[in-house]
């Protein structure tokens, strides 16, 4: 199968890095989205996200004539749609899975699609959404036919293909990490894989379009559950003052035992998000994957708490101060280590709060960005690390960036510390 022409609708976090790592390969790719800054800087060679080695793979691919951006689709022998699957509220659920941005990227590939072409939903879908993509693509082009209607006869093929990719690493693992395929057919899985095997070296493995949007859920939903035991526990070890660092380590000394380290929460587009979907589904019957989503929302709230309390400890040691004298130096905003996404994150949410409540200075370390998110710029300052570790009285680490971990003992004496990853 020749795919001389691939298309890949959505830049972001996903769909640049593939896009990018296809032309690579000397196949023509066009990238499209909506949003014209990142088209033009695009095709200047230049990204407008942060991933290493992401920069020069783009460059090179811009330079070289192999990848240029869009604002619309263009014809092409294949379209890779990755775009956002956020929550809607409905009902008074506010984890409502919000299929919107698919549908109009199914709506408006469809409009030049011809006989032969294969379309691949990337995005992160609940169960369902890939027969739903198609759906939307035959009422929008009656002339052609698709799998849901004539199986292996059909005009395009269909298939879902989920990513499987650490932030940070995106570019590696595009290339090594396994891929499970789900086409609508047989034919349509074969030829989702004919594409992929361009540049995947890992294993290409096929299954329904069901399954492994399933498949993709469930690897997420299990990543969740043990983070939220981990945070469970430390808020027990925390009321029973016993340090869940220690115990965690010692724990995990058993043969058979691989507990994870707790944290603020759970944030990023994906744990934090697709365990809902399952949830959306079959709400009575993911009785634990709710009950783990619950612990890993509730924590940022406890953080909050505790944060409070230092102040409180702050005041009753020093009577002639007041909440106002107090500076909170917040170290982190992104959801993960070493990168500057902030989809989701725990640490966000928990200084946005701080600093809506808090009446002192608020301080934010945060080495990934150049300049802190609209919620709160008119509340808080960007610090480095050295000046906000001085100029602060409580100390609270967020995120274990590169940058924190080599802060030494000596100049975290004498200033309140809250360590929600245990690198202090």
């Amino acid at each position: 199968m020749n795919y001389d022409t691939i298309s890949v609708i959505g830049l972001g976090y996903i769909g640049l890095p593939t896009a990018a790592v296809i032309a690579s390969r000397r196949k023509q790719v066009i990238g499209v989205d909506i949003n014209q800054h990142a088209v033009d800087t695009i095709n200047r060679g230049d990204i407008h996200i942060v991933e290493p080695e992401l920069d020069i793979v783009v460059h090179a691919a811009v330079k070289e004539g192999y990848l240029r951006a869009a604002t619309r689709p263009e014809p092409a022998d294949a379209f890779l749609i990755a775009v956002p699957t956020p929550f809607k509220a409905e009902n008074g659920n506010d984890h409502v899975p919000d299929l919107s941005y698919i549908e109009s990227a199914s709506k408006a590939v469809a409009q030049v699609l011809k006989a032969g072409d294969l379309v691949i939903l990337e995005s992160t879908s609940p169960v369902g959404a890939t027969e739903q993509m198609a759906a939307w693509m035959a009422e929008a082009r009656p002339d052609l036919t698709f799998p849901q209607t004539h199986g292996e006869a059909s005009d395009i093929r269909i298939a879902h293909c989920p990513e499987r990719v650490l932030p940070g690493h995106v570019v590696r693992e595009l290339v090594e990490n396994d891929r499970v395929i789900g086409g609508m057919t047989a034919k349509c899985s074969a030829a989702a894989t004919a594409l992929y095997q361009i540049f995947v070296e890992g294993e290409c493995i096929t299954t329904t379009a069901r399954t492994a949007e399933m498949a993709k859920l469930t690897e997420n939903s299990f990543r969740d559950v043990n983070i939220a035991f981990a945070n469970e526990l430390s808020i027990i070890c925390d009321k029973i003052d016993i340090s869940v660092w220690e115990l965690i380590r010692l724990a995990n000394r058993h043969p058979r035992v691989n507990i994870l380290q707790p944290g603020p929460g759970v944030g990023g587009h994906c744990i934090a998000v697709d365990p809902w979907f399952i949830v959306s589904e079959t709400p009575d019957e993911a009785r634990l994957i709710r009950t783990a989503r619950e612990v890993n929302d509730g924590k940022p709230q406890w953080v909050n708490e505790k944060v409070h309390q230092a102040v409180g400890k702050l005041l009753t040691a020093n009577s002639n101060k007041t909440a106002k004298d107090v500076s909170i130096a917040c170290f982190g905003l992104a959801f993960k280590p070493d990168i500057d996404d902030l989809r989701e994150s725990p640490a966000l949410k928990i200084v946005e709060k701080l600093a809506s409540s808090h009446p002192g200075q608020m301080l934010i370390v945060e080495p990934n960005i150049k300049s802190l998110p609209a919620s709160l710029k008119q509340k808080a300052e960007l610090y480095p690390v050295g000046k906000a570790i001085e100029n602060a009285d409580i100390l609270l680490l967020l995120v274990d960036h590169r940058d924190f971990k080599g802060v030494g003992a000596e100049l975290l004496k004498e200033k309140v510390v809250l360590d929600t990853r245990g690198i202090w």
